[in-house]
C-alpha cells in the first residue's frame, strides 16, 4: 500500500505565496487568521490523515462493511478514528460559533479535506455529508430544529446524510414518491425507499440525522412538489438525547466495486417521524445547498486519489530498476537504471503531478472564492457567488474525471505490480470511480455547467468568472507568459459565446466537451500563474519545478483543449444520426 505524505509543500506555496493569503484575510477583515495559523493547522490535520486514517484504508477495502441484525458495523479502527476526528475538533472547522462550530476560512479547512480524501476516501465520506447537511441544516431549518440539532451535527457527535435517489428515481427527482404526512404535533411521518444513502447506519455515533426528500399530499407534480425534511434514527426524549427508535430501518447495504469501508445503505421509511426543513414544495432548493457542497467534496475525492496514486507511482518509479535509460546511463553502479528515467514513464508521471497540481490549484481558488462569499462585502458576496456556480460543475467533473485517469496511469507506472491488490494502486482505481457517478454523474455536471451556468444565465457567470481569472493573469510579471495565457482565456471566452448561439440539443451533444475544453483552459491559465509567482518562490524546488511542470502542461496536456473544442462544435448531427437499431444491427 503507497506511504501517504501530505502535499504540504505545494499548500504552502499556493497559499502563502501564490494566493497571499495574509492579504486575503485582511481583506475579509479577518486579520485574526493568517498563514502561519493556516500553515499550523494544515499541518495538524496532515498528521491525522498520515497517522490515523490512511493506514486504515486497505483494512477497510478488505473487511467492508457488515449488517447484522438491522445493524451496519464498519470495518476495525474506522469508529474509534472518527472519536479522535471528532475530539480534535475537525469535524467543527466550518461550523458556525453560535452552535459551537470555529467558523475556520474555508481556505484552511478545504486542505485538510484534500488530504483525508487521499488517506482513506471510504472513511471521509461519512463525515463529508455530515458537514453538507450541516450547510441544510444551518442555511434553512427552523431556530428550534437548529437548537435541537445543529451542535451536535457540527461537533460531529450525530452524523448527517442526504437522502434523495429512490430505485425509480436518480437524475430525474420528479419520478420522486416518498410521502410525507401531516401531523397534528407539526410533524410529519415519512414513508418510502432510497438507495444509495451514504452513511445511512454505522455505529460510530448515537443519533443519525437523515436529510430527506419526499412529497406532500397536496404537492404539484414534478420538482416543483418536492419537500426537504429532517429525519433522526432516534427520536429526542426531554433533554434532547437519543430516545426512542424511529420508524426506519436498513433494508441492505450496498456490495460495490469501490469504496467498500464506507457504509452505503438502502434506507426504508415506514412512517418515520421527521420535521420540514425550509418551506413546503421548495426542497429541491434546500437540497442543493447539500449538493454543491457536495459536488466540490466530489472533486476532492478526485483530486485526493490523483496525488495518493502520483505518490505510489513515483515512489515505485524511483526503486524499479529496468533496462537502460535511451538518454544515457544513470544508474553506473548498477545494471539497469531505474524507470522514472524512462520516457513514457517520465510522462505518466508528469501527466498525473501537472493534473493533480492544476486541480489542486483551482480547489485553493475555489475555497478563496467560498470565502469571500461568506465574509466579503455584499457586492463581492454576489461575484464570487457566481463564480463558484459557475465552477462547481467544473470541479466536480474534471476532477474526478481527472482522478480516474491518474490512478489508471499509477496502475500503468507499476505494470503487472498495479494490478495486485499489495501495491494498493487497484484498490485506487476501484475507489474513485464511483466519483464520477455520484452528486450527478458527470455527464449531467456538464450539461448543468453548459445548460444552467452558460446558456441559460447568458453568459453572466462566465464574464464574472472571465473577469476573476483575468486578475491572475494581469498579476502575471512575465510578459511572454501573461500574453501567452491572456490569449488562452479570451479563447475561451470567445468559445464560450459561441455556445450561447445553440440550441437545446447542440448544447446537450456539446456539453462533456464544453467542460473539459473550460477545465483545460481555466487550469492552464492557472498554471502560467503559479509557474509565474514560483519564480520568485522562497522554496527552490518549486521554483525551478513548476516552471517545467508548466512547460509539461502546455505542450502535452493542453493540446487536448483543442480536440475538445473542435469536438464541441462538431453539432448534434454526428450523435442522434444513428437509428436505435443501428447500434447493434438488429
Amino acid at each position: 500500500m503507497p506511504q501517504y505524505r501530505a502535499p504540504m509543500a505545494d499548500y504552502q506555496f499556493l497559499l502563502k505565496e501564490w494566493l497571499a493569503l495574509d492579504s486575503h484575510y485582511q481583506q475579509l477583515g479577518i486579520s485574526d487568521f493568517d498563514f502561519e495559523l493556516a500553515n499550523e493547522v494544515i499541518a495538524q490535520g496532515a498528521k491525522f490523515a498520515e497517522d490515523v486514517i490512511a493506514p486504515l484504508n486497505r483494512t477497510g477495502d478488505e473487511q467492508g462493511c457488515k449488517l447484522e441484525n438491522g445493524k451496519v458495523t464498519t470495518p476495525d479502527g474506522f469508529a474509534q478514528a472518527y472519536q479522535e476526528y471528532i475530539a480534535n475538533g475537525w469535524n467543527s472547522m466550518l461550523g458556525a460559533a453560535e452552535y459551537g462550530g470555529q467558523e475556520l476560512p474555508y481556505t484552511m479547512a478545504v486542505p485538510v479535506h484534500e488530504m483525508l480524501h487521499s488517506a482513506n476516501l471510504s472513511w471521509r465520506l461519512t463525515s463529508m455529508l455530515t458537514e453538507s447537511a450541516v450547510l441544510a441544516v444551518t442555511r434553512h431549518a427552523t431556530d428550534d430544529l437548529k437548537s435541537k440539532y445543529l451542535a451536535k451535527l457540527i461537533s460531529g457527535e450525530w452524523t448527517g446524510t442526504m437522502n434523495l435517489t429512490e430505485p425509480h428515481a436518480g437524475t430525474d427527482l420528479a419520478l420522486l414518491n416518498t410521502k410525507a404526512e401531516p401531523q397534528e404535533d407539526g410533524s410529519y411521518k415519512i414513508t418510502g425507499n432510497k438507495i444509495f444513502i451514504t452513511g445511512g447506519d454505522h455505529e460510530w455515533t448515537s443519533n443519525i440525522i437523515h436529510m430527506v426528500l419526499a412529497r406532500l399530499p397536496d404537492a404539484p407534480s414534478g420538482v416543483k412538489g418536492i419537500s426537504l425534511f429532517l429525519v433522526p434514527k432516534f427520536l429526542l426524549d426531554e433533554n434532547n438525547e437519543p430516545g426512542e427508535a424511529n420508524a426506519l430501518s436498513v433494508g441492505s447495504i450496498e456490495h460495490k466495486m469501490g469504496i467498500k469501508g464506507s457504509p452505503t445503505c438502502v434506507m426504508n421509511y415506514d412512517g418515520a417521524t421527521g420535521w420540514l426543513v425550509g418551506e413546503a414544495n421548495k426542497g429541491l432548493a434546500c437540497m442543493f445547498t447539500m449538493m454543491n457542497d457536495a459536488r466540490f467534496q466530489v472533486g476532492l475525492e478526485g483530486l485526493g486519489a490523483a496525488e495518493a496514486s502520483f505518490q505510489g507511482a513515483l515512489d515505485y518509479a524511483r526503486e524499479r530498476v529496468q533496462s537502460r535509460a535511451p538518454q544515457g546511463i544513470q544508474n553506473p553502479d548498477g545494471k539497469a537504471d531505474p524507470i522514472v528515467f524512462q520516457p513514457d514513464v517520465a510522462r505518466m508521471l508528469l501527466t498525473q503531478k501537472t493534473q493533480t497540481e492544476g486541480c489542486r490549484a483551482l480547489a485553493a481558488l475555489y475555497a478563496k472564492y467560498m470565502d469571500i462569499e461568506r465574509l466579503g462585502s455584499d457586492e463581492d458576496k454576489a461575484m464570487a457567488a457566481q463564480v463558484l456556480q459557475f465552477l462547481t460543475p467544473v470541479c466536480k467533473a474534471f476532477m474526478t474525471d481527472m482522478g480516474l485517469e491518474a490512478s489508471n496511469l499509477g496502475v500503468q507506472v507499476l505494470g503487472g505490480h498495479g494490478y495486485i491488490r499489495e501495491w494498493g494502486m487497484e484498490q485506487l482505481t476501484r475507489d474513485v470511480r464511483i466519483a464520477q457517478l455520484y452528486e450527478g454523474t458527470n455527464g449531467i455536471q456538464a450539461l448543468d455547467l453548459i445548460g444552467r451556468k452558460l446558456t441559460r444565465d447568458k453568459g453572466e457567470m462566465m464574464e464574472t468568472t472571465y473577469v476573476e481569472f483575468g486578475k491572475l493573469v494581469s498579476a502575471i510579471q512575465n510578459t511572454d507568459m501573461q500574453s501567452q495565457a491572456q490569449a488562452l482565456l479570451d479563447d475561451w471566452r470567445a468559445s464560450s459565446a459561441d455556445c450561447l448561439r445553440l440550441d437545446p440539443t447542440d448544447v446537450a451533444s456539446a456539453a462533456c466537451d464544453y467542460l473539459a475544453y473550460t477545465a483545460y483552459s481555466l487550469i492552464g491559465v492557472l498554471w502560467y500563474s503559479m509557474a509565474d509567482t514560483a519564480t520568485r518562490s522562497e522554496n527552490q524546488t518549486i521554483a525551478s519545478a513548476k516552471g517545467k511542470s508548466r512547460d509539461f502542461y502546455i505542450a502535452r496536456i493542453l493540446p487536448r483543449r483543442d480536440a475538445h473544442k473542435i469536438a464541441m462544435k462538431a453539432g448534434k448531427a454526428s450523435v442522434l444520426a444513428i437509428a436505435d437499431s443501428e447500434f447493434d444491427y438488429l
